[in-house]
C-alpha cells in the first residue's frame, strides 16, 4: 500500500484528497506547509502531493527537500509558466484545480506504478500516460484549457479500442494531429497511418487513390497499383474533409468498414484489410445526409464515436502558450535568436479572432520571426492587432428564467489570464453534469465546498438548472 503525503494549506481540498486516495487504499498523511511537511521523515513516502501556492514556501521546495521521493504539483493557477517552470525544477507531473477525482487517481497510480519500474507493461499507466508535459499536451497537441483535457482524455480512452472515429472541428484547428494521437496511442502504433484529404484529390482519381486499380481498368492504367487503403493494412487510415467524398467511393468505403475487404478498381477479386478508420470534416454531416450529398449507412458506421477539436478562439491561454510553441520551433528551423513578445504583442494574439485557427497562428509566427527587429516582437509586426478586436468577446448572460441562453463555449468574461483555463473547466463541467448530479455531488467532484460551488456560480453567470437531483 503506497504512503501518499498531501500538501495543501486549504482544509476543504486537502480533506477532500485525503478522503479520495484512502478510497482507493493509499495510506495519506496530511501537511498544511512545507514546514509542517519537513517534520516527517520525507523518505518514507512513495509520492508527495504539494499544491504549488503555499504559506511560507511554494510547493516546487518539496522537489528539493525530497529528492528521492517523486512531487506531483496541484495548482489552480493553470499556466504555461508556472507548469514548465515546476517541470523544470523536477516535478514528477502537473495537474489543475479543480481536478477530476478519475484523472486525479490515474495520475497518482501512472507516478507510482513509473517509480515501481513497472510503467511499460501495465497497461493501466501506459493507456492514460498523456505523455511528460502531463497536462500541457499529447503527441503534437499542445492545451490545457478544460476543452483540449477533455480531449486527450477521450483520445486516452478510445485510442486502444478498434472502434472508427469521426473528428469535427473547423479548417485548421489540427484534425489530423488528433488522429495522429489516436493512432500512436494504438496497439497500431509501429504501423503506418495514411493521411489522406479527400478535398484534395480530382473527383476521377478518387476512387483510383483509395482502391487502387488492376492493369488496364482505365485510360492511363498501364500497371496495378494499390490503393492507400490496402497500404494502410494493419495500421490507421485517416480520411480527412469525408464530407467530399463522391457518393461511389461513399459506397466502396462502406464496403471496406463493414467487411474489412477492399476491391480494386477493375477487378471482381476482393483483398482483406485490417484498417482502423479515423475520418474528420469541418461539415455538418448530418446535414448533408439529408440533402441526399452523404450516404446515411455511411454516416452511422463513422458516427461510432465523435470527437470535437476547439476553435482556437474559445481555448484561452492556450492561444499564448501555442504561440510560444511555434516560435521556438520555428526559431529553431530558422537558426535564428528566439525573441519574446511584448505585452501589446500577448494581448494582440490573446484577443484575436483567429478565424484561420492553428494555421493561421503558424503563418503569423514565421511572419513574426523573420520580420521582428530586436528582442521583442512587437503587436505590429504580428499584422492582427489593428483587427485584434473585430471580434468582441460577449459577456456570460445572468438569466435565471433561461440557463439555455448560456452556452458553454461562451468565453468568460472576469477570470485573469493565468486563471481563465481552471475556469473554463470549472464552466465546462457544470454545465455537462449539473443534470445528473447534486449540488453537493458537483462541489464534492470538484473538489470545493457547495458554498464555493454557489459562490462561482454567481461570479460566471451560470443559473443553477432545476433538476429532480435537486
Amino acid at each position: 500500500m503506497a504512503n501518499i503525503l498531501v500538501v495543501e494549506d486549504e482544509m476543504i481540498i486537502r480533506n477532500a484528497l485525503r478522503r479520495l486516495l484512502e478510497r482507493n487504499e493509499f495510506t495519506v498523511t496530511e501537511a498544511g506547509s512545507v514546514d509542517e511537511a519537513c517534520q516527517n521523515d520525507l523518505d518514507q513516502f512513495d509520492l508527495i502531493i504539494s499544491d504549488l501556492r503555499l504559506p511560507g514556501a511554494e510547493g516546487t521546495e518539496m522537489i528539493t527537500r525530497a529528492p528521492n521521493v517523486p512531487v506531483l504539483i496541484m495548482t489552480s493557477y493553470a499556466s504555461m509558466r508556472s507548469a514548465v517552470d515546476a517541470m523544470k525544477l523536477g516535478a514528477q507531473d502537473y495537474i489543475a484545480k479543480p481536478f477530476d477525482h478519475d484523472d486525479m487517481v490515474q495520475t497518482v497510480k501512472r507516478i507510482l506504478l513509473h517509480r515501481q519500474g513497472a510503467i511499460t507493461t501495465s497497461s493501466e499507466g501506459s493507456s492514460e500516460n498523456p505523455g511528460t508535459d502531463g497536462q500541457l499536451r499529447l503527441g503534437q497537441m499542445v492545451g490545457q484549457c478544460a476543452p483540449m483535457q477533455l480531449l486527450y482524455k477521450q483520445i486516452l480512452k478510445i485510442a486502444p479500442t478498434p472502434v472508427t472515429v469521426l473528428i469535427h472541428g473547423e479548417s485548421g484547428t489540427g484534425k489530423e494531429l488528433a488522429a495522429r494521437a489516436i493512432h500512436d496511442h494504438s496497439a497500431r502504433a509501429k504501423a503506418p497511418m495514411i493521411s489522406v484529404n479527400c478535398a484534395a484529390i480530382p473527383e476521377s482519381l478518387i476512387e483510383s487513390e483509395l482502391f487502387g486499380h488492376e492493369r488496364g481498368a482505365f485510360t492511363g492504367a498501364v500497371s496495378a497499383r494499390q490503393g492507400l487503403v490496402e497500404a494502410a493494412d494493419g495500421g490507421s487510415l485517416f480520411l480527412d474533409e469525408i464530407g467530399e467524398l463522391p457518393m461511389e467511393a461513399q459506397a466502396r468505403l462502406l464496403r471496406v468498414i463493414q467487411e474489412r475487404e477492399v476491391r480494386r478498381v477493375g477487378t471482381v477479386h476482393s483483398r482483406k484489410v485490417d484498417v482502423r478508420l479515423i475520418a474528420a470534416t469541418h461539415r455538418n454531416l448530418k446535414e448533408l445526409v439529408e440533402a441526399g450529398q452523404f450516404r446515411e449507412d455511411l454516416y452511422y458506421r463513422l458516427q461510432v464515436i465523435e470527437l470535437k477539436i476547439p476553435p482556437l478562439r474559445v481555448r484561452g491561454d492556450d492561444i499564448l502558450m501555442i504561440a510560444e510553441v511555434l516560435l521556438h520551433q520555428y526559431a529553431e528551423k530558422m537558426g535564428l535568436a528566439e525573441p519574446t513578445f511584448s505585452s501589446a504583442a500577448r494581448k494582440a494574439i490573446r484577443e484575436y479572432h483567429w478565424p484561420g485557427n492553428v494555421r493561421e497562428l503558424e503563418n503569423a509566427m514565421q511572419r513574426a520571426l523573420i520580420l521582428s527587429e530586436g528582442p521583442e516582437i512587437e503587436a505590429a509586426v504580428l499584422n492582427i492587432d489593428q483587427r485584434a478586436r473585430e471580434h468582441v468577446m460577449p459577456t456570460p448572460i445572468q438569466n435565471d428564467s433561461d440557463p439555455t441562453l448560456l452556452a458553454p463555449e461562451d468565453p468568460l468574461e472576469s477570470p485573469s489570464p493565468e486563471d481563465a483555463s481552471l475556469e473554463d473547466y470549472f464552466v465546462q463541467f457544470v454545465l455537462e453534469h449539473e443534470e445528473n448530479m447534486s449540488e453537493t455531488e458537483l462541489a464534492q467532484k470538484l473538489g470545493i465546498s457547495r458554498k464555493n460551488l454557489w459562490e462561482r456560480r454567481q461570479r460566471l453567470g451560470i443559473p443553477r438548472r432545476k433538476s429532480s437531483k435537486g
